[in-house]
């Protein structure tokens, strides 16, 4: 008798992700996950609860106390932190320069926000100039900006926009889901009041957990709205002045008071991803934090130094480049949803189109997290220049994946410090 299908095991095929994200997460990632289960209250588990905040600290560059997860993929991060700090009517400024830019304005908008948007052409960023004339002109309560909008591959310069905002008493909030850990990053030192990210890209991690930083400017903004559920009210609680935030599950203020040392009761951890998401931040800090975002980089330089030798054309501006994402133009005389497909299919290497504008026009090569190694590059550059091959593309005669290799090389001759594969466990 034949089994039901929906009675076996799951048995996913292999494929090496190196599209703009998710990517495939470190080994060492994923055995964390496997650990046994905790109770929410188990010491051992607020322990644990603990060791993350401490660590993502230093993910972030930021000794912001409130430091922690919201359990959900990164966008729900990036919701609790707009949703915590908008109330119907503030005006929030958002510069647009992708698909996330986008995002950031659907979510403000839902979130009651008065929304002002800025827009730039797909493949440009903003400068610390046009951001600072916007905010004297709009006067917003709330600037909220991407860092890598990986849609365009694009890194927005984030040093001065975090210091334009404090001197006008204007909250900054900057989600860094793509660009977190494989690009410079430096909250406090930026003075940004909060940061979302996703554990998907750089981190080397699955969906389904999203670090946040939150500074202490920003968080009496957030308690000001705290509001706690009937049945669980500490005697003699006092609401805050402000109104209630307008998400129960994603509410910050009593997020923060279940990761307080109170541990006032809000939802049950996501124990397994709270592993996850500690492991991911263990790795990158073993390697040690500039040496994973040198990894990235160099990975970045091997990247287009193959595209290039493959007579391709780089998207967008190269000066602000995201290191783990390069953008490609599709030649014309391919179809690069069948290139992709064959790609797949036959070399088991997933690589990523874009959105709205770009959708068809580029792709999107990523090399990140565990994926940003000198193996994994070089496999996806053979892999596309074979497809094209195989789509009737002339040959340029170059080999991109020697022309990779010569980066690699010169970096293991000149930067011998620099692993250029992520750690591994026999060293």
């Amino acid at each position: 008798m034949p089994i039901d299908p929906l009675l076996k095991q799951i048995n996913p095929p292999p494929r090496l992700m190196m599209g703009p994200g998710p990517v495939n997460a470190d080994p060492r990632v994923q055995r964390a996950m496997a650990a046994d289960l905790l109770g929410q209250y188990d010491p051992a588990m607020t322990n644990y609860m603990n060791e993350v905040m401490a660590l993502y600290r230093e993910i972030f560059q930021a000794n912001y106390h409130w430091t922690f997860l919201i359990d959900g993929t990164s966008r729900g991060a990036i919701e609790s932190a707009l949703v915590s700090i908008i109330e119907p009517g503030d005006k929030t400024l958002v510069p647009v320069f992708g698909r996330f830019g986008h995002l950031l304005t659907e979510i403000a908008s839902r979130c009651g926000a008065e929304v002002i948007p800025l827009y730039k052409e797909w493949g440009e960023v903003y400068s610390a100039e046009e951001i600072g004339a916007a905010l004297d002109k709009y006067k917003p309560k709330v600037l909220a900006v991407c860092q890598g909008d990986t849609s365009t591959t694009m890194l927005q310069p984030l040093e001065e926009i975090g210091k334009l905002c404090a001197e006008r008493g204007v909250l900054s909030y900057v989600d860094a889901t793509a660009s977190i850990a494989g690009n410079v990053l430096n909250i406090e030192d930026w003075e940004i009041d909060i940061c979302t990210a996703g554990l998907q890209k750089c981190l080397g991690g699955p969906s389904g957990s999203g670090p946040i930083t939150i500074s202490d400017r920003a968080a009496e903004v957030i308690k000001r709205r705290w509001h706690v559920e009937k049945g669980i009210e500490p005697v003699g609680f006092v609401p805050g002045e402000g109104s209630r935030i307008q998400s129960n599950y994603l509410d910050l203020a009593m997020i923060m008071a279940y990761w307080s040392p109170e541990r006032l009761n809000h939802h049950t951890e996501a124990t397994s991803m709270l592993y996850c998401a500690r492991e991911c931040a263990r790795c990158i800090l073993e390697e040690g934090l500039h040496k994973a975002i040198a990894r990235h980089e160099i990975g970045s330089r091997a990247m287009v130094a193959g595209v290039k030798a493959m007579g391709l054309e780089l998207f967008g501006d190269q000066e602000n480049k995201m290191s783990n994402v390069t953008g490609v133009y599709i030649p014309k005389e391919v179809d690069g949803e069948a290139v992709r497909r064959d790609m797949l299919l036959h070399f088991g290497v997933e690589i990523g189109t874009s959105f709205g504008p770009l959708h068809g026009k580029i792709w999107r090569l990523g090399a990140m997290g565990y994926n940003a190694r000198k193996d994994a590059i070089l496999r996806v550059l053979s892999a596309l220049d074979s497809c094209l091959r195989l789509h009737g593309r002339s040959s340029t005669g170059d080999d991109p994946a020697i022309a990779a290799l010569e980066v690699f090389k010169e970096t293991e001759k000149n930067v011998p410090d620099i692993e250029i594969s992520p750690v591994s466990d026999s060293k």
